[in-house]
């Protein structure tokens, strides 16, 4: 005969078969979650450049048009579009065959010229021919020798040379076509892309201001010979480039100096026509604060950044900012040194909410805002008010 199952037992089954329903109250799905963590930068103050970005566009250092200087049709093209090539490659085949028979009767009329030249040289020595005979000979010659240098020319231009290195365009004329016919026609264009140049503006009362605060001793002059390129999607170009004009006059149409700076482009990743931003440093401050660009939001009441505490409590901190450092702001007010402003992550960083601060690293990219929780998207219960806390 068994004996039961004492009632203690089945007690003890039952509430493990509940599914968690008769457990603690509070100890719902996520009640043990960390709190969510963030990027953060300690300020300190420190010397920092004053940087002006300016809008360029860039341009080929060197630029040629190669033109048609004979009339001919075009019977070849002798080049790969959009390659490098050498000054003195040949770049076209046109028709020289009219060339080549006026440079073999040039040729033909000059050694006749010189035959007579040399007996009527022979003939005044005896007095045989005047002196007015003999300087008509010679001036045949000279004409008969111009002549073939005319035709010898033009059977060169028949076949056009590339006149600088550099990297050649797409062809302008196709096989076929009859160029310089009245006009020079332009064939194809050749540009030198390293280093390539980049022309800028400034504003001259920007220019005066930095030059007063200058004089006043609020500032010291950066070295302004080196500069940076920014491209279209916000990087820095690796290369840096170096200052080579400025020119004297304002422009009376903007108010501007222009400026032209050069940049090396070994990989040819920098193309004319390009419109980039030059990063031009105008002043250096010895005590300064900065902060990313990324960590000042604005709103009603003005600028502000999110700082997080020691027990990890976020709080937004106003702020001032003045001018610019590369991509940082310079801050004149609101923060003193030593406070953990919040960089990646603010989308995290409610205030008076609990995050983990750590170290940011320049070139973090940007944390993506999560995804609705299952909570936030839930029907509210009956009698709720929505977005109303758990009491």
């Amino acid at each position: 005969m068994r004996k039961p199952i004492p009632l203690l037992l089945l007690a003890l089954l039952a509430a493990c078969g509940d599914g968690g329903k008769n457990g603690p109250p509070g100890a719902g799905p996520g009640a043990g979650m960390p709190p969510p963590e963030v990027d953060v930068i300690t300020v300190a103050s420190a010397s920092a450049t004053i940087t002006q970005d300016l809008p360029g566009r860039l341009q080929a250092i060197r630029s040629a048009q190669v033109r048609a200087r004979v009339e001919g049709v075009v019977e070849k093209r002798l080049f790969a579009e959009g390659t490098d090539i050498a000054a003195g490659t040949p770049l076209f085949q046109i028709d020289a065959r009219t060339y080549q028979a006026q440079a073999a009767a040039a040729a033909a009329d000059l050694a006749a010229a010189n035959a007579v030249f040399a007996r009527y040289r022979l003939l005044l020595e005896i007095k045989a021919v005047s002196q007015q005979e003999f300087d008509a000979a010679q001036a045949r010659v000279k004409q008969a020798e111009a002549l073939l240098a005319k035709a010898t020319l033009d059977q060169e231009n028949a076949v056009p040379p590339a006149p600088i290195s550099g990297r050649i365009g797409r062809a302008l004329v196709t096989e076929g076509a009859l160029v310089g016919k009245g006009e020079a026609t332009h064939m194809v264009t050749i540009e030198q892309l390293d280093p390539i140049r980049v022309e800028f503006s400034q504003s001259y009362s920007d220019l005066l201001r930095l030059q007063q605060a200058v004089r006043s001793g609020k500032q010291k002059r950066a070295d302004s010979a080196k500069v940076e390129l920014v491209l279209e999607d916000g990087s820095l170009y690796p290369e840096k480039g170096r200052l080579q004009f400025t020119d004297l006059a304002v422009d009376p149409n903007t108010g501007a100096v222009l400026l032209r700076a050069e940049f090396p482009n070994p990989r040819r990743d920098l193309l004319p026509g390009t419109f980039v931003r030059i990063r031009f440093p105008q002043a250096q401050l010895d005590n300064a604060i900065r902060v990313p660009q990324r960590a000042v939001q604005g709103g009603a009441q003005g600028q502000f950044v999110m700082t997080v505490d020691a027990a990890g409590k976020v709080a937004p901190q106003p702020i001032k900012t003045s001018t610019m450092s590369g991509g940082d702001f310079i801050v004149d007010q609101g923060l003193k040194g030593g406070e953990q402003v919040i960089v990646n992550g603010l989308q995290k960083a409610r205030p008076g909410a609990t995050v983990k601060p750590a170290p940011w690293t320049p070139g973090t990219p940007l944390m993506a805002a999560p995804g609705p929780t299952p909570a936030a998207v839930a029907a509210p219960a009956a009698g709720a008010k929505p977005n109303e806390e758990k009491k």
